[in-house]
């Protein structure tokens, strides 16, 4: 069968003969047609009528969303790079473009990879108008304590909406996991109100997480610009802060957002993501092909986690909700098999012994077993605000900080010190 094939490879000096060379029959390959620049090659995309496309690294405006919407129309990408560019080979492979060859290389072996490329495509099923679209092509989901050697763990800090102290478990554990000697990154995933910076006390207008998404879009993000764009708050924990503003969001690419949690597990022990509590596709966009989706960000942090916490409150609102989204995460990414903490614990919401009836509950409506419970610590969390300091700087022996410092513990499989017993004073007289 005749493989249907675009190029984009204009300013090449090699782009004629190399299209003469595979458009004959013996290749199996039909250039259908060459475009001059990004926008032709999607608008040729959108059309159906070609399985692959070929470009040239140096095409002006080529970037990681492009690259994502020709995947997400169906279109497989073959990367060319002049022969012993290094550089713009590794460009390519940041934007998503998993086969990249030299410009020399054999018509045949090019025809080869083009195949591949096609038979290797994203799955069926998952269309643009799918938030999951965006999502980069999974590893099977290992446990958490499995992590490979050299590479860093994701924490999805997630939860149901109405403020069951997502910020706060994310903040509290990654200043906790710096604490153990752990190297962290603490990521404001929230794209609805992240004020993960208001919290710190940092500064909201720096680029954060848009800046480390931008830089990924066009293929530049390393180690030095990832440690650039992120806030050292203390020894061994760094802080990459998220929108300053909710209504530019549109700005976070899931794929880009992806590529960033990648270099972040290259350079960084543990990373932790505060996400959004949203998970569900925004219905009013479903017929937009090229519409971006709000909750893909959520979606992507998701995917890519190695432990999802899953934060709920401990009132009976609060539980009906977590339910909801328990469900609601089931119904997108069945595989995710989150860690269930209950935040807020407290007596007066629900009666009896309130520990015994929320886990009761909750493995009865959402058939999970509740991990860890968080005592409700109005005081501590309120000092830490007035101060812009995390609650082991404010109030180091609050029961709230004492929790998070073993869940940290028990996430990351180092012991925590045994806190110092004070002396009581002595007396004189």
């Amino acid at each position: 069968m005749t493989l249907q094939v675009y190029t984009a490879v204009t300013g090449a000096t090699w782009e004629a003969g190399l299209v003469a060379a595979l458009d004959r029959s013996a290749h199996g390959i039909t250039v259908v047609r060459r475009c001059v620049d990004v926008a032709e090659l999607l608008a040729a995309a959108a059309t159906g009528t070609g399985q692959a496309a070929l470009l040239s690294a140096e095409l002006r405006r080529l970037d990681g969303d492009a690259v994502t919407r020709l995947e997400a129309a169906g279109v497989a990408v073959v990367g060319l790079v002049e022969p012993g560019d290094a550089r713009a080979a590794d460009r390519l492979r940041g934007l998503g473009v998993v086969h990249v060859l030299p410009a020399d290389t054999d018509p045949a072996a090019i025809a080869d990879a083009l195949r591949a490329a096609v038979a290797g495509g994203p799955s069926a099923g998952r269309d643009v108008a799918d938030p999951r679209a965006a999502l980069p092509a999974a590893a099977p989901r290992r446990p958490a304590e499995d992590a490979p050697p050299g590479r860093g763990r994701v924490v999805a800090v997630w939860g149901p909406g109405g403020a069951p102290g997502r910020t706060t478990v994310a903040v509290g554990l990654a200043d906790e996991a710096a604490r153990l000697g752990v190297e962290t990154l603490l990521v404001d995933g929230d794209v609805y109100g992240g004020v993960v910076a208001q919290v710190l006390g940092l500064l909201d207008e720096s680029p954060g997480l848009a800046g480390a998404v931008r830089l990924a879009g066009a293929g530049d993000l390393d180690a030095a610009a990832l440690a650039r764009l992120a806030w050292a708050v203390r020894p061994q924990l760094r802080v990459l802060t998220g929108l300053p503003r909710a209504g530019r969001w549109p700005e976070l690419r899931p794929r880009a957002v992806a590529r960033v949690l990648e270099e972040a597990r290259r350079t960084t022990d543990l990373v932790v993501v505060d996400c959004s509590a949203p998970v569900e596709e925004d219905e009013e966009l479903s017929f937009d092909t090229a519409a971006p989706r709000r909750n893909g960000v959520t979606l992507t942090v998701l995917e890519a986690a190695d432990t999802v916490l899953c934060v709920g409150g401990a009132d009976p609102v609060a539980l009906q909700r977590t339910v909801r989204s328990l469900g609601e995460l089931r119904d997108v990414l069945p595989e995710a098999e989150p860690v269930l903490v209950v935040n807020q614990l407290r007596r007066g919401p629900v009666p009896g012994d309130p520990r015994a009836e929320i886990a009761a509950a909750l493995e009865r409506f959402a058939g999970r077993e509740v991990t860890r419970f968080l005592p409700a610590d109005r005081r501590a969390t309120d000092a830490a605000l007035a101060s812009g300091r995390t609650l082991a700087e404010a109030t180091p022996g609050s029961p709230l900080r004492t929790a998070l410092r073993s869940l940290a513990s028990d996430l990351t499989g180092i012991r925590a010190p045994a806190a110092r017993r004070r002396r009581p004073a002595r007396r004189t007289g």
